[in-house]
């Protein structure tokens, strides 16, 4: 019997006899965007900076995975041309498949990006024969050996469907589809494959090794996700591969994200023992994540930056999410993006002349949004009446006043990095880390307030102070190199400062130095020493009590004075130049803050977003049919809105048959029927099917589920609104 039923989730709309225009990715950016005089400005600014990220982050990639990946191509080549020896040893390591066990972690959006990486490497400069295979695609043996030929030959490949195969077992008849997919017919595209790139003849003198080893270049097959993988599956994949191993130079590398005794736990000896397996351990994704961060982010170059809330929910989304860098480069991107589409002072977040120059061309309106600026109301109310009068009334002189601040914005970013370098140089070096491990937390302690007013800082300050001669030198000619880098004026004046405390260490070596304070700098360095080895707060307060005391009763040594300067000069440049960019004027225009828009987009909540769709279809489907103006649902709503809506104003139990009636009257309101007519109402076999499967959708999405407390109810398994 056919209906009329349309309750297989799918609703389709007529469209107007008018055909839509196609949005580009600008129309979006520029629909609905703050401040619309500027936006297509805005919108090539931020498309510049998305591209640079990209890249960097493609370029960073590459040499993080550098090391690891020329030694799987150093592995493949030598594997490759094993097979060109004759001796015994090398025979026997023929007879087994070469094995590469790639290591990458936890952080498995980040595989793709290496896989894709390494295969390119693999076809400019080893083979081009290399298959990339996942595990949601080879299901079944059939399928695993279906992929491995398409990617190899790249032609199409036959696989019968699971009616035929199971006509072929009864019938007991050779299936002629299957003879394609097996390693068979690989093996004879290989031979001809190789014999073509020869383009030898017979009659002519064999090639030498060398040639020959080009000439027949290893199959190499990539499994992305091992862990994945049917092990039953792969079994019998690498007892087939075995088979063929002397006809066909084959090649395993497995993506590993846990660890490598996973290869032990799929697959028993007799199936290990087949391979020969090398280890590869990719960088972790913690030191992967510190140098993007570093590289990517803590660089003045880079005119788009991030305020301490926001790093640090991206930062806490990895940590606790799911370790990708990917990911976290993919909440920088969207970061950008928000800032460049709800600031119209943005168009002010470029290089320095490009920046200068748009200030210039400022609109009225925006020049009222810079007056409005938090950061430039307290820049205003430290100025003269006379400054603050110009400043508010004259358009032309607060363009020159902002040219001004630009640049000072500007120099606070190349000072601000290297100083907090070399606090981090120094700071690090200490035990308990007090101003944390990784250059990032340091830099969100500055982010948030100023640094030298936290106890830690201080507490750091205090155990500098005690460092021995050696290390503390160790550590300034580490600051020193950072400061050469950077060609700033005030950090040329630094470096030149830093310089001239080293030449007085040096000048302390001299033997007149020596042997005057050979016993005191000892007496006071060794507590130092034993800090590093103890790790007990209270032991760590005691000896810095101790040191005080000691301190007080006897005269400072020449080192001792010399290396006081020297942390005094660090503790100087760190109030100079690392006060918190909410400090600085216009900083606005160059960070990001909101945090929460970051966090709800990032963490996504599917209970809601399911909830939201259910209550107000209208705003996915974009029928005017369904716009209502109270919150209700419209009678004119899909099968599970109208079932959904219903079952909120049940309790803890839901009578079916009472839902049922009730959902036939709205149905029925919305079929147009009277509500005096006998059919109004009515339960016929297409509402009665139409409710059926609403409410498996509702209990499939979690909303409902069956009770043995009465047989003919549901019971409600959500409370609260979206």
């Amino acid at each position: 019997m056919s209906t009329s039923s349309v309750s297989k989730g799918c609703f389709v709309f007529k469209p107007s006899a008018k055909k839509k225009k196609q949005l580009s990715l600008e129309d979006h950016f520029t629909d609905g965007c703050e401040g619309a005089e500027n936006s297509e400005v805005r919108f090539k600014l931020c498309q510049l900076l998305w591209e640079q990220i990209k890249t960097d982050t493609e370029v960073l990639q590459d040499e993080l995975n550098r090391k690891v990946l020329d030694s799987l191509l150093d592995l493949t080549r030598k594997c490759s041309s094993t097979r060109q020896h004759s001796d015994w040893a090398s025979k026997m390591r023929a007879s087994e498949i070469p094995t590469a066990a790639l290591v990458l972690g936890v952080n498995v959006p980040d595989h793709d990006m290496t896989f894709q990486s390494l295969s390119e490497q693999l076809q400019q400069s080893v083979t081009p024969h290399v298959a990339s295979v996942q595990a949601k695609e080879c299901g079944t043996l059939k399928h695993l050996m279906k992929r491995v030929l398409e990617k190899l030959t790249g032609t199409d490949v036959a696989v019968d469907d699971e009616e035929e195969e199971e006509e072929a077992e009864q019938t007991s008849a050779p299936l002629h589809k299957s003879a394609h997919c097996s390693l068979s017919t690989l093996c004879d595209w290989y031979n001809t494959k190789t014999k073509k790139s020869s383009g030898g003849t017979p009659g002519k003198k064999r090639s030498s090794p060398a040639k020959d080893e080009q000439q027949q270049p290893p199959v190499v097959i990539i499994f992305k996700d091992l862990e994945a993988f049917n092990p039953r599956v792969l079994q019998n994949f690498i007892l087939i591969c075995s088979l063929y191993i002397e006809r066909l130079p084959l090649m395993f590398i497995f993506g590993i994200a846990t660890s490598p005794s996973t290869i032990q736990h799929m697959l028993p000896h007799s199936v290990s023992s087949l391979l020969c397996i090398e280890l590869f351990q990719s960088l972790s994704c913690t030191q992967h994540l510190a140098t993007v961060i570093d590289k990517l982010i803590l660089t003045h170059q880079f005119p788009f930056k991030l305020n301490g809330k926001v790093m640090q929910v991206l930062i806490s989304i990895f940590l606790y999410h799911d370790f990708s860098v990917r990911n976290f480069i993919k909440g920088v991107q969207l970061a950008l993006l928000e800032h460049f589409h709800s600031q119209p002072l943005s168009v002010l977040c470029c290089k320095k002349k490009e920046a200068l120059l748009n200030v210039m061309q400022l609109s009225l309106r925006d020049l009222e949004r810079i007056r409005q600026l938090p950061s430039f109301k307290r820049y205003v109310e430290r100025q003269e009446h006379e400054e603050q009068v110009r400043l508010l009334k004259d358009d032309g002189y607060l363009k020159d006043v902002c040219q001004r601040l630009i640049k000072d914005l500007r120099s606070y970013h190349k000072n601000y990095y290297p100083v907090l370098r070399c606090l981090h140089t120094l700071a690090s070096s200490l035990p308990r880390y007090p101003l944390g491990k990784q250059i990032r937390e340091l830099h969100l302690i500055c982010l948030e307030r100023n640094v030298w007013e936290n106890e830690d800082y201080q507490s750091a300050m205090k155990l500098l102070k005690m460092l021995a001669k050696e290390e503390l030198i160790t550590l300034l000619q580490r600051c020193a190199e950072i400061l050469q880098q950077v060609k700033s004026k005030e950090m040329k004046n630094a470096l030149i400062q830093l310089e001239e405390l080293l030449a007085k260490f040096k000048q302390l070596d001299t033997a007149a130095a020596v042997e005057s304070v050979p016993d005191v700098e000892e007496s006071f360095t060794s507590p130092v020493k034993n800090l590093q080895k103890k790790t007990d707060l209270f032991q760590l307060q005691k000896t810095l009590l101790e040191m005080n005391e000691s301190r007080r009763s006897k005269k400072l040594s020449p080192f001792e004075v010399l290396r006081n300067e020297a942390i005094d000069f660090i503790d100087g440049l760190v109030k100079s130049h690392l006060s918190p960019p909410e400090s600085q004027t216009l900083n606005e225009v160059c960070y990001y803050s909101s945090s929460a828009t970051v966090r709800r987009h990032l963490n996504a909540t599917p209970r809601t977003s399911i909830q939201a769709a259910l209550n107000s279809p209208y705003y996915y489907i974009q029928n005017d049919n369904l716009k209502t103006e109270d919150g209700s649902v419209s009678n004119a709503a899909p099968d599970i809105c109208i079932a959904y809506k219903l079952h909120l104003e049940c309790g803890r139990l839901i009578n079916l048959f009472d839902w049922l009636e009730a959902y036939a009257t709205v149905v029925s309101a919305a079929e147009g029927n009277e509500p005096d007519s006998e059919d109004f109402g009515k339960v016929d076999q297409v509402k009665h099917a139409r409710f059926i499967q609403a409410v498996s959708e509702l209990e499939f999405l979690g909303f409902i589920k069956s009770t043995k407390q009465k047989t003919d109810h549901v019971a409600r398994l959500t409370w609260g609104g979206c």
